[in-house]
């Protein structure tokens, strides 16, 4: 029988953000968002990726002249054609004298990416860590997730899931089956805007995240926020209301507050796209503790995660 695979483009130790205690991240590849600010743009395609660095590459055209998808193109310097997919042949990255082009998205057998998590079990078992599924949207490859998520709970670590909610439901509860923590988005309460901003309506959304509290699932919400996009006090309003009716529940963990940042802003250039947010929406240390205080005088437990 062929093993199961998924096809990640990242596994990141060490990690302390993205639940309880130190955690190993596995960023799985796909996205049905497209949020203006992604700090992972390479996540967002579910098929394979190829990323260059400028700095190092030579202009030399081997790429081009071996990509059989036409994804490589000099014009006259070396660019990426955003609008071909690549095919994951990785003939490019291997020709490439000056090593300044990366393939994306590799498959990767289950039983593999569970013995580097494991790896790092003493860590865990100190801490109160685990692994935290991430991407992407983990659960647009349901398969892959929930056969990762049963054999890391099979071997006793604990799991978490960091998701965009915008899944099918029936998909979302059997991860939950094997998930101890969903980190689980908000990214703007209005359907309108929310479309704007991610270019899907937020409907599932929150009716996925009810289903979560509802069915006892531990969720902590997570609030990325941008200066003058989802920061002022109708949002924040918008989103305190919403939550208010599961304040009390034990399964409801808080509000984890995501000041927006610019370190994945390098990355477009790399994988020949164009960054579309305008001017800065950076929040300043008064921002961030005034959101806050918009919702502990609410009653909730926030935290404030800054990279």
């Amino acid at each position: 029988m062929v093993e199961r695979k998924a096809r990640i483009f990242n596994i990141q130790k060490y990690n302390t953000h993205d639940g309880d205690g130190v955690r190993t991240m596995v960023f799985f590849k796909g996205c049905p968002l497209r949020c203006l600010w992604c700090s992972n743009p390479e996540s967002q395609r579910p098929g394979p990726q190829i990323m260059v660095q400028p700095r190092l590459c030579t202009d030399c055209g081997a790429c081009a002249a071996a990509c059989p998808a036409g994804v490589h193109v000099m014009t006259p310097g070396h660019g990426l054609d955003a609008d071909r997919d690549c095919l994951g042949c990785g003939r490019c990255e291997e020709l490439c004298p000056a090593s300044a082009l990366s393939l994306i998205g590799k498959p990767v057998a289950i039983s593999e990416i569970v013995a580097a998590v494991e790896e790092d079990r003493p860590f865990y078992e100190m801490s109160g860590g685990g692994v935290t599924l991430s991407g992407g949207e983990a659960l647009m490859q349901p398969e892959a997730a929930v056969s990762l998520l049963a054999a890391c709970r099979g071997l006793g670590i604990n799991t978490a899931v960091e998701t965009s909610g915008y899944v099918k439901p029936e998909t979302l509860l059997e991860a939950a089956a094997h998930t101890d923590l969903f980190l689980f988005d908000l990214k703007h309460m209005d359907p309108e805007r929310h479309r704007e901003l991610t270019g899907v309506h937020n409907a599932l959304i929150h009716d996925n995240l009810r289903l979560l509290l509802d069915r006892r699932h531990n969720v902590k919400i997570r609030l990325p926020l941008l200066k003058g996009v989802n920061d002022g006090a109708a949002e924040l309003r918008a989103v305190a209301d919403f939550l208010s009716p599961y304040r009390g529940y034990g399964n409801f963990r808080g509000i984890d507050v995501l000041p927006y940042h610019k370190l994945g802003v390098g990355k477009y250039a790399q994988i020949g796209r164009r960054y579309d947010v305008a001017g800065d929406p950076s929040l300043n240390e008064e921002d961030i503790a005034r959101v806050s205080a918009s919702f502990t005088d609410g009653g909730f437990h926030v935290s404030v995660l800054r990279h």
